[in-house]
């Protein structure tokens, strides 16, 4: 298994940034790399389970391992067939007054590798007014 840490900083306000994550339904709207969500609720919580659909129809499920709005942390695990990401997902404070988001990737090496540009792509959006 392999491990790649991302960040990413920007002017939208820690809360807001925050709710982009706690909101499955807006995912699309930030990560270029979702076409959209299928979760039976409107917000995060630990156990959760849904697929989530990218481009030319690929839809993998994921599973909500768990959730800290107080801290503004949570974590999944997505599958492709046998391959697993476990991806744990953060906002703060940002050093200018905007927020900062983090993002740890576990899973194979080529996997990581692959996916790691789609979401500095999309954290970077996150932390930015959209539009």
């Amino acid at each position: 298994m392999s491990v790649v840490t991302l960040h990413a900083s920007g002017p939208l306000a820690p809360a807001e940034a925050w709710e982009r994550y706690a909101e499955p339904a807006r995912w699309a709207t930030w990560a270029p790399q979702i076409t959209g969500v299928q979760v039976p609720v409107p917000r995060l919580a630990a156990g959760v389970e849904g697929r989530v659909r990218g481009p030319l129809g690929v839809q993998l499920p994921f599973v909500v391992e768990s959730v800290d709005e107080a801290a503004r942390r949570w974590a999944w695990t997505v599958s492709a067939g046998p391959v697993r990401l476990h991806l744990v997902h953060w906002v703060s404070d940002g050093p200018d007054g905007g927020s900062t988001t983090g993002l740890r990737i576990t899973g194979p090496l080529p996997v990581v590798v692959a996916y790691a540009p789609l979401a500095q792509l999309a954290i970077s959006r996150l932390v930015r007014p959209l539009g």
